[in-house]
């Protein structure tokens, strides 16, 4: 069952930790999911005024009121490290603007950045947490150039299970023919014993080759990533759709999708072989990594009008690039600039 966002704060006051306590990425009492991190930063924060307050007076109200929401005693000066919110790799950005700059440090896919949203008048409006993976894929202006890419190349099969069984930290987690439940979002943090085998998604993705939805166009590629990904969770079996534009795509199944009409697979600033935690809850005490994620990529061809699902490739993170290959990435330095959309904050 999934806790309520309240618990966390209450387990973090009583913990005596502070905000620089090294807490483990999935820790099951005091690391916070996104989603939880989200609600708690609102609740507490939504409608706070911050007029009339200096540059450096507001930072640190902010920031104390961060304190207070997760329920962290707040420190009587903010050290200057990266990120700020050390125990729960989080950084807080004030926006008046829809313009996010980022100055001399790299995105990390495991970094969660919560970012705040200040209406002219100075009060506070809504509050998103989103990570780095996230922020990449907004990122329309090249700015960000780590990312990484991998080549795709058909072969004579429409169908390719590249990894025909789960890493072995994810093996003891899984179970075979399992069905969600009425109630189970794909959204919802894996548990442990319902995870389905690779095997199993492979199967159960196959039927969709063949399929095909309408194309809302060459420039609605976030469309056509939400139409597949409703075909994806019916045919998993789960009774409603989700999505939180979280890594990976289908948290409950640690299911990252892909949708191809070209063969440049865009990764943003996940490796699939990277052994870094996922943010995402420990599975007993296996805490799973980026190269544990399944992935699901098809590739389509489309008219114009309609959009034809003509290949299925499911594989592991650890052996995506044996199937894939890898264009690599580079490094940046200096200032980065990332264009919010204008329904962000929506």
């Amino acid at each position: 069952m999934e806790k309520h966002h309240s618990e966390y704060l209450q387990a973090i006051a009583a913990s005596g930790h502070t905000i620089y306590t090294t807490i483990e990425v999935g820790h099951p009492e005091y690391w916070i999911p996104v989603q939880h991190l989200e609600a708690l930063l609102n609740e507490a924060m939504t409608g706070k005024s911050l007029a009339g307050l200096a540059l450096r007076t507001r930072s640190k109200v902010v920031k104390t009121s961060v304190c207070e929401a997760l329920g962290y005693p707040a420190p009587t000066s903010f050290k200057k490290m990266q990120p700020r919110f050390f125990g729960q790799q989080l950084d807080v950005y004030v926006q008046k603007s829809l313009n996010l700059q980022i100055w001399n440090e790299e995105l990390s896919p495991t970094r969660r950045y919560a970012i705040i949203q200040v209406f002219e008048d100075d009060i506070v409006g809504k509050v998103r947490v989103v990570n780095g993976q996230q922020l990449a894929i907004l990122d329309r202006t090249g700015t960000i150039t780590k990312k990484y890419q991998a080549g795709l190349e058909l072969g004579l099969d429409h169908y390719e299970l590249v990894a025909p069984v789960d890493t072995p930290a994810l093996q003891p987690h899984t179970m075979a023919g399992l069905k969600p439940g009425l109630r189970t979002s794909p959204v919802e943090e894996p548990r442990s014993g319902e995870l389905l085998p690779i095997a199993d998604i492979f199967a159960r993705l196959k039927p969709l080759v063949g399929q095909h939805f309408i194309d809302p166009g060459m420039d609605q590629e976030r469309n056509r990533g939400a139409a597949l990904h409703n075909m994806v969770c019916q045919a998993l079996g789960y009774a409603t759709y989700g999505d939180t534009g979280q890594f990976p795509d289908i948290k409950h199944q640690l299911l990252e999708l892909k949708l191809q009409t070209s063969p440049t697979i865009d990764l943003g600033l996940v490796e699939p072989s990277s052994q870094e935690y996922l943010d995402v809850q420990a599975l007993g005490l296996t805490q799973p990594r980026h190269c544990d994620t399944r992935y699901a990529i098809f590739c389509g061809r489309t008219d114009g009008r309609t959009v034809t699902l003509t290949h299925l490739f499911v594989t592991t993170g650890a052996m995506f690039f044996t199937r894939f290959r890898k264009f690599g990435g580079k490094t940046i330095n200096g200032k980065i600039q990332i264009p919010l959309p204008r329904d962000f904050f929506a």
